[in-house]
């Protein structure tokens, strides 16, 4: 088939790419901005397009041909821009790629939301069904694309949601880059009691699911919770990863309030400036925010089944910073 990969320059659109490729299939990889080697994903064989979801002429172009869609294309860790940027992003990109897969007759629409819609997990582990309590812009604009993805299911086009959890591993410096780089100091402050649960999603076990609901039938009209089979406290996260690395590591632990009042004062200083914030809510909300996710729906569904374990995966994460000189 021939797939547009929105966001297909970046670490998750780049693994999916890798796989797409190798399972035979064309793929169009459109992106923003060029990314993490992205001449690498032009020698596998892609079709690299630099620009954005925003652009509907560029929209235009790349569905033509297409069979299917994987939309994960979203304004993510952007501090510096005004927040009607992720509304145009998350949500009008959307209806753009939308509108142009329906009118190119696309087959298949799968679109990558987050599990964060729904914010701090109150009763652990949460389901599809738990509420909806988006905590920032990007959770939020995340989420009000969703309905408006899952109305265009029907006869011509089926489409579906998928919300992964912290998508992690070799090939992206940023999302475990912060846990990697202290534990190699040998101390991983703990602000607050270290017992709010977080729930990874190793890179290649997201692309086993994504590869899944490529096929007809998989998972149509639907919309799933995807993570690793195991959640843990943020201080086990922390020694398990020393354990990977082979470090020993402290963690002291401080109080949370003084830290959460400093990324609230943080942000609002560096607005104005449009600069990024050394620490911000979102990144601070870490130390006390449940991630904790029921992947059964996709299990039972679509017969996911995660193949890597968290120490698995952490060390394989380890191994790729040492390699590429991040730690």
């Amino acid at each position: 088939m021939k797939v547009l990969v929105t966001g297909g320059t970046g670490f998750t659109g780049k693994a999916l790419v890798k796989r797409l490729i190798d399972g035979g299939h064309q793929v169009v990889a459109m992106d923003y901005k060029e990314g993490i080697k992205t001449d690498e994903i032009k020698g596998w064989g892609a079709e690299v397009v630099i620009g954005s979801v925003t652009d509907t002429a560029v929209v235009n172009r790349v569905v033509k041909g297409v069979d299917v869609v994987h939309h994960l294309a979203a304004a993510f860790r952007e501090l510096d821009v005004p927040n009607n940027y992720y509304e145009e992003v998350n949500i009008q990109g959307t209806v753009n790629v939308l509108e142009a897969a329906k009118q190119e007759g696309v087959k298949r629409f799968i679109y990558c939301s987050t599990c964060g819609v729904h914010g701090n997990v109150e009763n652990p582990p949460a389901a599809e069904t738990a509420p909806i309590k988006p905590a920032d812009y990007y959770q939020r604009t995340k989420y009000e694309a969703e309905p408006l993805v899952l109305a265009e299911h029907g006869a011509t086009m089926q489409t579906l949601v998928v919300r992964p959890a912290a998508i992690y591993g070799p090939g992206d410096p940023e999302r475990f880059g912060m846990i990697f780089r202290r534990v190699n100091k040998g101390v991983f402050p703990i602000f607050g009691d270290g017992k709010a649960l977080y729930h990874p999603l190793f890179i290649d076990n997201f692309v086993d699911l994504l590869e899944i609901v490529l096929k007809p039938g998989m998972g149509d009209g639907e919309v799933y919770l995807v993570a690793d089979e195991e959640y843990v406290e943020i201080e086990q996260l922390v020694k398990r990863v020393a354990k990977a690395m082979g470090k020993e590591v402290k963690l002291p632990h401080y109080p949370f309030l003084p830290l959460s009042i400093a990324g609230h004062v943080m942000e609002k200083l560096c607005q104005p400036f449009k600069v990024t914030p050394p620490i911000f809510p979102r990144r601070v909300d870490w130390y006390r925010q449940n991630r904790a996710f029921d992947i059964s729906k996709a299990k039972k569904d679509l017969g996911y089944k995660p193949q890597v374990g968290l120490d698995e995966g952490l060390r394989l994460t380890a191994e790729w910073y040492v390699a590429e000189g991040y730690l």
